[in-house]
């Protein structure tokens, strides 16, 4: 991975661990918006490491979208869910009725940091085969 991609890559790890420390202390919102976090950087190192400048955004799809044609295609439906973690879990005042039961429980914070797990895992596996 080149300079960009690996600067990328370590504040996914910086976001994967803060996620990891808000599942002990049971903070699950934090865990879901963390672990958006670390799946928005690894997108966003792949997109550097092909030289391609990473977007000012947050849009999960939207960072799909411009990756390589089948990079993420076997993890895709995972990284679609996690995108809905954003906003409702930073604002308490902001689309209401966005998680069906209000903030996300340890079901949903399990979910989302086995994604970002899996993520992070599956960018450096393909980098170390590149």
């Amino acid at each position: 991975m080149n300079a960009a991609g690996k600067r990328w890559m370590e504040f996914a790890h910086q976001d994967l661990r803060m996620a990891e420390l808000a599942l002990k202390e049971g903070i699950h919102n934090q865990v879901c918006f963390h672990s958006h976090q670390c799946v928005e950087k690894c997108l966003k190192a792949v997109l550097a490491n092909c030289s391609i400048k990473p977007p000012r955004t947050h849009s999960i799809i939207d960072l799909l979208g411009l990756a390589p044609a089948g990079y993420f295609d076997d993890m895709y439906d995972q990284l679609e869910q996690i995108d809905i973690y954003y906003i409702p879990t930073r604002y308490p005042d902001v689309l209401p009725g966005a998680l069906s039961d209000g903030l996300p429980g340890r079901d949903e914070a399990l979910e989302a940091i086995s994604t970002a797990r899996a993520c992070t895992q599956m960018v450096i596996t393909k980098d170390s085969g590149e």
